[in-house]
């Protein structure tokens, strides 16, 4: 890097909230497989706690060598459905409170693994996994969880539909936080860095290192310079900020790699936001031309937008991946926030948005009494969208008991808070009665 590239770099960091959100180290547990759950357990915490002995400690030496703040350190395990399964226990919730003490002994910010894969049907392990849920999030503080309900290759396994949402109604009557930590994908990549989401994939390497990078106030900051220039160099200008954050997410992760002692993985350029002032996708978006987020027109900049960004990563790093794009949560995007209460945006426009970026409806608030076949049927129809569009798509939607529309929910941290959203009132009940799979799409046929 010349001196030039240095000072914006270090600009980016001082002045537009660009940070390196996680480094997030991806450890397999299939070699912790064992019938009789208390030795899986211990054998699942040693491992844990020996492969990320280092990880926070290697973070902070990066942060102060380098001057790049990380924001979180996270590690991602092998889907505990799949490990937990010969055990022939009951209930994991022991296997969630042995990845919340490996948690708490490294010091990290989140472990995420707390999942089951089941887009085409169940095995053992998932439905007691996915039974536990409520109870294994409300009693740990740092496990994350994930269940994989579609995909493209598959369909859309809507048994699993009905049932994830009777977890998520059972799990707000526990605690307001416990759905903040459970995702329900469709296509879920096996190589996430973020949280609630990330898991750790039977296909990856043992132990290896991942990057998640953000800089919504990057990107704004970029496009404020080129106020009425036609969208070609909007465009442009995306791709050219998002190739210089991802040499700066290629670089920590390199480094973390090597002093880990383990394999580099990707780099997921994802604009995370935060519910701080100039860290906000809304504000990005407005930036590009909409008066306000969630008019006409905020979906085609929002695609405009992605792709520029996914384009920019490809030509930084030979190792993009994740769910690098532009993610669009309620509750962390202080723009989004305040569209919601202006009433420019709503459910079915952050649905249509999640067509073209990346996962789907995230970290929304919605009426504590909203029934559990509409949050179903909210689910099935993101992973309708991810299913049929080729992408990963998601539910993170908050019940908030006792609250109604226009209320806020308070989460706290990188969460920041939600107005609580309106959901149609209409009933889906008999199309989720109806279980079963829904067929995969006739373009996923393909060999």
């Amino acid at each position: 890097m010349n001196s030039q590239q240095i000072y914006e770099t270090s600009h980016m960091i001082s002045n537009e909230n660009l940070d390196v959100r996680t480094i997030t180290m991806g450890i397999s547990l299939l070699d912790c497989i064992d019938s009789d759950s208390d030795i899986a357990c211990q054998k699942i915490y040693d491992k844990i706690t020996t492969k990320a002995r280092d990880l926070v400690k290697v973070g902070q030496q990066i942060e102060s060598e380098y001057g790049i703040p990380i924001a979180n350190k996270r590690v991602t395990v092998t889907p505990i459905s799949l490990i937990a399964a010969a055990s022939h226990d009951h209930d994991y919730v022991k296997y969630a409170k042995t990845l919340d003490k490996a948690a708490k002994t490294l010091g990290i910010d989140f472990i995420g693994g707390y999942s089951a894969l089941v887009q085409k049907g169940y095995q053992t392990g998932d439905r007691t996994l996915i039974s536990s849920l409520p109870e294994a999030l409300a009693e740990t503080d740092f496990v994350c969880a994930s269940v994989n309900v579609g995909s493209t290759r598959s369909g859309i396994n809507m048994d699993a539909v009905a049932k994830m949402g009777e977890v998520v109604v059972e799990g707000s009557k526990r605690d307001i936080m416990t759905n903040a930590k459970l995702v329900i994908f469709c296509n879920a990549v096996e190589d996430n860095p973020f949280m609630a989401g990330g898991f750790h994939g039977v296909s990856e390497p043992d132990v290896v290192i991942n990057v998640g990078v953000s800089g919504p106030g990057v990107i704004k900051t970029a496009l404020e310079k080129v106020k009425g220039e036609s969208m070609d160099v909007v465009a442009e200008t995306i791709k050219k900020t998002a190739f210089k954050v991802t040499r700066m997410g290629q670089l920590v992760g390199t480094l973390a790699a090597e002093k880990l002692g383990v394999q580099f993985g990707i780099v997921d350029l994802s604009l995370a936001p935060t519910a701080a002032a100039g860290d906000s996708v809304a504000e990005v978006l407005e930036e590009i031309g909409v008066s306000q987020v969630g008019t006409h027109g905020t979906t085609a900049a929002l695609a405009m937008l992605n792709d520029a960004v996914k384009k920019g990563g490809i030509m930084a790093c030979s190792h993009v991946g994740g769910l690098s794009g532009a993610f669009i949560p309620v509750s962390e995007d202080a723009g989004m926030i305040k569209a919601v209460n202006a009433g420019t945006l709503n459910i079915s426009k952050l649905e249509a948005m999640t067509a073209v970026c990346s996962v789907g409806l995230d970290m929304i608030a919605i009426p504590g009494d909203t029934p559990k076949e509409t949050i179903s049927a909210m689910i099935a129809d993101e992973a309708a969208i991810g299913m049929i569009n080729n992408k990963t798509t998601a539910v993170r939607v908050i019940p908030a008991p006792g609250k109604k529309v226009g209320e806020t929910v308070e989460f706290g941290g990188l969460l920041g808070h939600a107005p609580v959203m309106a959901v149609n009132k209409a009933a889906s009940t008999a199309m989720i009665k109806r279980g079963g799979l829904i067929p995969a799409p006739v373009h996923s046929f393909k060999n």
